[in-house]
């Protein structure tokens, strides 16, 4: 399961930040950070001078966090199943898997269903032989996912990607 583990990378990079500031701004609300004067500035003099005498870099820094927060607001997103049409099916992707065992290296691979059929999508290296795995699907594989999940009068639209 390779596509989770970005989600996990991700999600555990952002609970260490946040972990930390909080730390961090615990710390400094009790005013036990380190021998710090609880009235002391959070930057340094010159960095406060600075910041003090041009603007553009708080205007950069806010331009970033606002990418940040948008690209992460995309990451919930997708995470989430939005944008995705119809329901994983869990037996057609199972039938598919079973039906391409002879093929190697078989990649990304699943069974959607949606309101107006199926979709099937299969992931698959440049060495395989695209021929044999075509004539498989449309010979074999396809009409039993379709007489399994649906019928065999459903519309099926299959993707079939080959990766250098």
């Amino acid at each position: 399961m390779r596509q989770y583990t970005g989600n996990r990378v991700g999600l555990a990079v952002v609970g260490a930040t946040l972990a930390g500031l909080g730390t961090y701004a615990w710390l400094r609300g009790q005013d036990r950070f380190f021998d710090l004067p609880p009235n002391a500035k959070v930057l340094p003099a010159h960095a406060h001078r600075a910041l003090a005498d041009e603007p553009w870099p708080l205007w950069a820094l806010a331009a970033v966090l606002l990418l940040l927060s948008l690209v992460t607001l995309r990451w919930l997103l997708l995470c989430l199943g939005w944008g995705r049409r119809g329901a994983h099916n869990g037996t057609g992707t199972a039938m598919l898997f079973v039906g391409l065992k002879g093929v190697e290296g078989l990649g990304r691979s699943g069974v959607r269903v949606w309101e107006d059929g199926l979709r099937i999508g299969v992931t698959c290296p440049s060495a395989a032989d695209v021929g044999a795995v075509v004539s498989k699907l449309d010979q074999d594989i396809v009409g039993k996912i379709r007489r399994e999940v649906g019928d065999d009068d459903t519309g099926t639209v299959v993707r079939l990607h080959v990766r250098r």
